[in-house]
């Protein structure tokens, strides 16, 4: 009996590190099967997201015969740039590429200098008034632009500045400072004050403050609100196709409207070659600059 209940003994206390050795992988499976709906989601939004994107580039590569002959889903018959080729020479996209920086670097420049000092203004200095000035500036943004587009063309053809660059970037740095304006002034909000107090205290006037304190600390919010302000410019159609008149002024995105000829018949391939150009640019853009963008979306966040 001493014999038997030594060896049954033994079989057992072997059988439990087996045991206890199988829990954590237990856990983990159990853990992976709790997040696999979580991983079908993300790669459903991924395919959603990245197959548009995909099946535009392969077409760039395509001809005409192809799209019109093979399935939308086929893929091209070889890597040919001729398409980018016709979309660079008769689709002018490096011409109106180089109009909408010419629009769009000036425009997010002087949204983001006088959205800045006007937050530093409203938040930071105290004067009477500034609260009803700062819901003045909040209904700018409840104005729809379509209804002053009229108007401005009226304006801007009195004061000799069509067939000109300058009513685009009047245009857009007007319509982006009440937005640009209401972030900086929530962004200043969230900033200790005792900073700007301390500074006053040693001497510093309100433009040395804002200069040397300010303007430092808002480095990532300032590149936040630019690339969304870049990002909104860049893209825009409507008012670019308001007040441009001249093709040799169209900006990018007037210049897809080029590759459609006057029977509206479209070429697909040079057409999807310019907006595939267009696409990647922006892409790599906000790739490099992520990490700097939630900084920045995360610090407004946050009281001082």
């Amino acid at each position: 009996m001493t014999t038997t209940q030594s060896l049954v003994e033994s079989g057992s206390a072997a059988r439990v590190p087996s045991r206890r050795a199988t829990q954590p992988f237990r856990r983990r499976a159990r853990r992976r099967l709790r997040r696999l709906p979580v991983w079908c989601a993300v790669g459903l939004l991924l395919v959603v997201v990245l197959y548009p994107l995909l099946w535009m580039i392969l077409g760039s590569f395509k001809t005409p015969t192809e799209f019109f002959e093979n399935p939308a889903w086929a893929l091209p018959e070889s890597l040919d740039f001729e398409n980018y080729v016709t979309a660079l020479t008769r689709g002018d996209v490096a011409l109106n590429y180089r109009n909408s920086m010419l629009v769009t670097l000036p425009s997010v420049f002087l949204i983001i200098i006088l959205g800045v000092a006007a937050g530093y203004a409203l938040e930071i200095m105290i004067w009477k008034g500034r609260h009803n000035t700062l819901l003045f500036v909040l209904a700018g943004i409840m104005v729809p632009g379509q209804m002053i587009l009229v108007p401005l063309f009226t304006m801007y053809f009195r004061a000799g500045l069509t067939d000109t660059l300058w009513p685009l970037v009047l245009t857009y740095t007007a319509m982006g400072l009440p937005l640009t304006t209401f972030l900086m002034a929530a962004y200043f909000r969230s900033m200790p004050r005792e900073i700007f107090e301390a500074a006053a205290v040693d001497g510093s006037g309100p433009l040395r403050s804002f200069f040397l304190i300010g303007v430092p600390l808002m480095r990532n919010a300032m590149l936040t609100i630019g690339l969304i302000q870049f990002f909104s410019v860049f893209n825009d159609l409507l008012i670019a196709l308001t007040f441009t008149t001249d093709p040799e002024l169209a900006t990018i995105q007037l210049g897809l409207l080029s590759l459609s000829d006057e029977y509206g018949s479209t070429q697909y391939g040079p057409l999807f070659a310019a907006i595939s150009v267009n696409i990647v640019v922006l892409l790599v853009v906000f790739a490099f600059l992520n990490k700097k963008i939630m900084a920045g979306l995360a610090a407004g966040s946050l009281k001082g």
